[in-house]
């Protein structure tokens, strides 16, 4: 297969790519204008590890403080590249691109527009519009050659423009195809000082088209470096598992040479996070190849035979593990995200389905399905058993143990996954398929001496990568000497959410807040949840601006969308129902929306 070892470009005098160690960055939520507040909060990021600071720049005086926001952080000895987050407003990208190290534009809003007012271009019009495009991105190049000033072409789900929208709609193809009209116009002008970054909140369309990309770059000799990111993730626990779902994907896989986790948090609690998916997936350079696990630029799901509830149409079941049955039925789990299975790993080693455990009086009358390791499962003849789960790491499923499984119909391979990198993986689902097996696949991911937050970042890259690519039909995770049953119940569904594998709660989207956003976004989002995280299947957005709001929340249920100072515009399934809302009222208002839709109920 290929090898995608990028090019090293310069951010001031931090390089980018190839060799080099996966940089983190975050964006400040400061007011650019306001001075001393944005430089305090640089360098709260800084100290937590953030090696470039991006801050929203959108007009020509916020250009020009970022002179004196930058001259402060020097002379309090901050040296590190800064980045103008610039929409709409070519003017602003010239005059900035004389002061920072880096510019970042989106195609969708930087001479293209979206406004959903044409849907059709023909092929003429098409090529007029690149025409001006060329000339409109030319200054900006020129500039950025002299000052040595790099270019992210930074594409977002949710703000493609018309044309691009009318010749390949809302998909990981129009993200690309957005980007390499841009890169090509670059390489015309001799200007190769570009990073690339294609962003959603939704982690299986950002992974579909990143890699996409890189197919469509190895095919056109193009080797820039990735900018990766799952915008709009959200906050606490689910922000973490879709950001680590996302990035830790594709840096496991070889993509991606800098990463931003978007939470909307404090910016600085963002690199924490970005620091562990880092460490356990973009350390070493020589990952930075796309080898056999190199796949899926949209979903597809394996194919398996139905054994009782797993399999074929089920969604993918979750099973947590217990020391013991012995215990008084201690098990404290909510009662949407109880598991449907218990592995008790004492003596008598088995498989129960929690439900059928939870109604009998006693563990004697519970009834249990037999688990084998692979030697012990080689040696039967055969079994009557409802469910037969084999257990073992991929080395131990051999070709005779694939054989003797596609005998016995009833069999569920528990695939330990613990220390596996991302193409082994891969090469065992291969490797399935080769043998014609169809047998359900549990993924059982072990960990010890890592911390409750390591456990939901690391099972969502290690686990969710599977499912994001249709592998998985059940989930375990284990961790040594964890008694805590719930938080492993917990992490599970949550990364099986994170990958749309099975819904089970209501899912959020936000944004991480910037300069743009008029509004405590952190307080508005967790009044939402407080008051609808009983919805479940929902997905409501809240959304600091119409920036990119309108755009990245156009798979949302409901919308609330900041629209200027305390004013709130709210949605429903990508339409403006409701404008202007001041922004004391626009929760209830938005629950008001829900209610009067039905999706309502009572908790």
């Amino acid at each position: 297969m290929p090898v995608f070892k990028t090019k090293v470009i310069s951010i001031g005098e931090l390089a980018l790519g190839g060799a080099n160690p996966i940089r983190i960055q975050s964006m400040t939520n400061t007011d650019t204008m306001d001075t001393y507040s944005t430089v305090k909060q640089s360098i709260k990021m800084i100290e937590a590890g953030c090696e470039m600071v991006r801050i929203t720049t959108q007009n020509l005086k916020e250009a020009e403080n970022l002179r004196l926001i930058k001259k402060e952080l020097q002379a309090q000895g901050f040296n590190i590249p800064l980045i103008a987050d610039v929409h709409f407003r070519p003017d602003v990208a010239e005059y900035v691109a004389r002061i920072v190290e880096k510019v970042r534009i989106n195609p969708g809003n930087y001479v293209d527009k979206k406004t959903n007012s044409k849907i059709e271009f023909t092929e003429q019009e098409y090529n007029n519009e690149l025409e001006k495009i060329r000339t409109r991105l030319s200054p900006l190049l020129k500039i950025c050659k002299e000052y040595g000033t790099a270019i992210r072409i930074g594409i977002n789900h949710g703000s493609l423009s018309d044309r691009i929208l009318s010749r390949y709609g809302d998909t990981p193809i129009g993200m690309v195809e957005s980007a390499m009209e841009f890169v090509r116009i670059c390489e015309d002008l001799d200007f190769h000082n570009l990073v690339i970054s294609l962003k959603a909140s939704s982690p299986n369309i950002m992974i579909y088209s990143n890699r996409l990309l890189v197919k469509k770059m190895i095919e056109n000799n193009m080797y820039y470096p990735l900018h990766l990111g799952v915008t709009e993730a959200g906050e606490g626990e689910d922000g973490r598992i879709k950001s680590s779902l996302g990035i830790g994907t594709l840096l496991a896989s070889g993509i991606g040479n800098t990463i931003r986790v978007s939470l909307t948090e404090p910016p600085e609690c963002e690199i924490p996070v970005a620091k562990a998916i880092v460490n356990r997936f973009g350390i070493k350079p020589e990952c930075n190849s796309i080898d056999e696990g190199f796949c899926g630029t949209e979903y597809r799901k394996r194919e398996t035979i139905k054994v009782n509830s797993i399999g074929k149409d089920n969604v993918p079941v979750v099973i947590t593990e217990i020391d013991s049955l012995n215990t008084g039925k201690p098990f404290l789990f909510d009662k949407d995200l109880a598991p449907d299975y218990i592995y008790h790993s004492g003596v008598n080693t088995a498989i129960i389905r929690y439900s059928e455990f939870q109604n009998n009086s006693s563990d004697t009358e519970t009834k249990s399905y037999p688990i084998f390791k692979t030697n012990e499962f080689a040696n039967i003849s055969s079994n009557n058993s409802e469910i037969n789960f084999i257990y073992g790491k991929i080395k131990e499923f051999d070709k005779s143990i694939i054989e003797k499984i596609n005998t016995i119909s009833n069999s569920v391979i528990i695939l330990d996954i613990e220390n596996e990198n991302y193409n082994n993986k891969i090469a065992f689902f291969n490797f399935l398929r080769k043998e014609n097996c169809n047998a359900p696949v549990i993924i059982h991911q072990k960990y010890s001496e890592i911390s409750k937050d390591e456990l939901k970042i690391y099972a969502a890259s290690d686990a969710g990568s599977l499912f994001i690519d249709g592998y998985g039909d059940g989930l375990m995770i284990s961790l040594l000497n964890c008694k805590d049953n719930k938080l492993l119940s917990d992490t599970a569904f949550s990364v099986l959410q994170a990958c749309k594998a099975r819904i089970t709660k209501t899912e959020y989207i936000s944004c991480p807040s910037c300069g743009r956003t008029l509004f405590d976004l952190q307080s508005v989002v967790k009044e939402v949840r407080e008051k609808t995280n009983h919805l479940k299947g929902l997905k409501i957005a809240v959304m600091g601006c119409i920036v990119n709001g309108p755009g990245e929340m156009a798979d949302a249920d409901y919308g609330y969308v900041g629209a200027g100072n305390d004013q709130v515009n709210l949605y429903y399934k990508k339409q403006l129902v409701k404008k202007g809302i001041k922004s004391s009222e626009a929760v209830d208002e938005l629950i008001m929306l829900i209610k009067n839709n039905g999706d309502w109920i009572n908790r």
